[in-house]
């Protein structure tokens, strides 16, 4: 059973930082690209981050030199590292994988970034 846990969100104001991580299990952590979404309110998911196997990183444009994603395979954990937050940064962060053809999802941890 694949379950993917995220944690650290939170509130922070405007210019500050927040860590997010994800504990995935039922994978193979080391050969999936992992990614972070996020969806503020009213708003579509829209992909973050993400980090194949081979720690190929790619960003959104609206977050490229702010936040850095990493993983550790040893731990099985995605990691979010966000800087200088602004406001409209302020959504849920999800953990995801595709796996053997699913999508999977983690809860959501919601990050709110106040002015």
């Amino acid at each position: 059973q694949v379950q993917l846990v995220e944690s650290g969100g939170g509130l922070v104001q405007a210019g500050g930082s927040l860590s997010l991580a994800c504990a995935a299990s039922g994978i193979i952590f080391r050969r999936n690209t992992m990614a972070w979404y996020r969806q503020a309110q009213g708003e579509q998911r829209e992909l973050v981050a993400a980090i194949t196997s081979g720690i190929t990183t790619n960003y959104a444009d609206s977050v490229k030199g702010r936040f850095t994603v990493s993983r550790d395979n040893a731990k099985n954990t995605l990691y979010l590292q966000m800087n200088s937050l602004k406001p409209e940064d302020t959504a849920v962060y999800y953990c995801n994988v595709q796996y053997l053809g699913q999508t999977y999802w983690g809860q959501g941890t919601q990050v709110t970034v106040s002015s």
